[in-house]
């Protein structure tokens, strides 16, 4: 089917015109020139015969959830939203390059490099799903490189809130990325169906297509919903994609949702551990915190307000209590005195005509004062002592006392429970080099045979971070030593 040609782009006060840059089925995107401050801007202006209400109410959405969002750096950044003089309404967005989207069907890319585009973009993701906000078109052409080649996710176009997810309403649906539960109209989208269409993104950068594309075989949209459906994909295809990464993708893609991930940010640790195990640094997660992701009651008449998930408000725990309008504090040594009309009115110990009585008065005030400010002192000495001790606490544990025994032909390491937590886990390293990640176990066992030396070093990985290395524990088979 031949392809409509681009919209005739609107005059907008501000901006001058340079070229289209690309066309879909509700919108065109323009190259315009803003004149202050004087940038280059990509700009989305909705088609003139599609726009009605209800795509109206769409773009509207998708304007005020960008905006809420993009301050997060993995996601498009949103200038302004406006009408033009014709009647469309546009969107004024930072100019990012679609390259990615024709480089991973064209080369194949850093297994490295893809690990890093994903724990950014399921950060990107994981922070939305907090705000209360689904994608619902998680795909790699959604997935754009700034000027720095920082990737960044675009295209809330068809997003909802959370609390929305149980409507059926009909959306724009990308089959290659899409879960099998969407497609069978199960559900208009889910957590669990953006774990999906994240994994499948994933795979599809790393093989240079969506994983149920078959190559030399018919790929129409009745054979990608049948092999969906199935749930069996294609294997990955190269040497230097680990096991672990393809078992990883595979899970989080199966066609029960239980058994995948429960959120994107749980995945997105896994690919952190996979980093590990290729001896990569650990690419940061970047979610932000529950205070900046605050969410709002939604209006039924205004789908851009964010409801939080489950319909929660969270508190402001960080809000200062305000002083009683009706209440004047004095300065420490100042005298109080209660006026005819019932104010409380300050006058210094030490003015002019005060009778013995009230100097004595003053004295003992000032007395109380200086008690009142020793126990406070005691009070924020106290408090600061817990803060320490409160701030040690979420230091990351160490390992210690690890204990080596020998069985037939493999050597067991085991070592107490320092303290973790219920995200936390261990990296074992061996003195090879070799790094692996476990979740709970307290032991490592290594093959060996006689003769062999075999050492590890045990280290707490929180979050993303390691701590501190234990003391290096290595075995000589039929003896065992220590050895720091």
């Amino acid at each position: 089917m031949a392809r409509r040609l681009p919209s005739q782009p609107p005059v907008l006060p501000g901006f001058s015109t340079i070229h289209v840059l690309g066309s879909g089925g509700f919108a065109d995107v323009f190259l315009y020139e803003q004149n202050m401050p004087r940038r280059q801007v990509a700009v989305k202006v909705m088609l003139s015969e599609v726009v009605n209400d209800q795509v109206r109410q769409m773009f509207q959405a998708e304007a005020n959830l960008m905006a809420q969002l993009s301050s997060h750096p993995s996601i498009l950044t949103v200038y302004q939203a406006s009408v033009s003089s014709d009647g469309r309404p546009y969107l004024v967005m930072e100019l990012c390059s679609s390259s990615l989207s024709e480089r991973y069907r064209r080369e194949r890319i850093p297994v490295p490099e893809v690990l890093r585009i994903a724990v950014k973009i399921g950060s990107a993701i994981e922070t939305a799903h907090r705000a209360g906000v689904l994608h619902r078109d998680i795909k790699p052409s959604n997935i754009l490189l700034t000027a720095y080649g920082h990737p960044v996710l675009s295209d809330f176009g068809i997003a909802s809130t959370l609390s929305e997810a149980d409507s059926h309403e009909s959306v724009g649906l990308s089959i290659p990325w899409s879960a099998p539960e969407v497609l069978m109209d199960e559900t208009p989208g889910s957590i669990a169906s953006e774990v999906w269409s994240f994994a499948a993104t994933v795979y599809s950068l790393l093989a240079g297509r969506s994983p149920f594309e078959v190559p030399g075989e018919s790929n129409k949209s009745a054979d990608l919903i049948s092999r969906i459906n199935r749930a069996r994909p294609q294997p990955i295809g190269r040497s230097d994609v680990p096991p672990s990464l393809e078992r990883v993708l595979a899970q989080a893609m199966s066609r029960k949702r239980e058994n995948r991930p429960a959120s994107v940010l749980e995945l997105v640790r896994e690919l952190q551990s996979i980093e590990t195990e290729l001896g990569m640094p650990q690419t940061p997660i970047e979610v932000a915190m529950d205070d900046w992701a605050l969410a709002t009651i939604s209006d039924l008449e205004d789908r851009t307000r964010i409801r939080g998930i489950g319909g929660a408000v969270p508190t402001s725990r960080g809000r200062r209590r305000r002083r009683s309008a009706s209440v004047t504090y004095a300065p420490v040594g100042t005298l109080m005195r209660q006026t005819a009309g019932g104010q409380n009115s300050r006058q210094g110990g030490q003015s002019s005509g005060t009778s013995p009585i009230k100097r004595g008065r003053g004295m003992r005030a000032l007395a109380w004062g200086l008690i009142v400010s020793a126990v406070l002192v005691i009070a924020l000495g106290a408090t600061a002592t817990f803060v320490l001790i409160r701030a040690n606490s979420d230091r990351i544990p160490l390992v210690t006392n690890i204990v080596a025994t020998e069985g037939s032909g493999s050597i067991k390491f085991s070592w107490a429970d320092p303290g973790l937590t219920a995200d936390d886990s261990y990296q074992v390293t061996t003195g090879d080099g070799r790094s692996a990640l476990q979740t709970s176990s307290d032991y490592f066992a290594q093959d060996a045979k006689a003769g062999d030396r075999v050492c590890i070093t045990v280290a707490v990985n929180r979050q993303g971070k390691t701590g501190p290395p234990s003391a290096e524990k290595c075995v000589d088979l039929g003896g065992v030593t220590t050895r720091r």
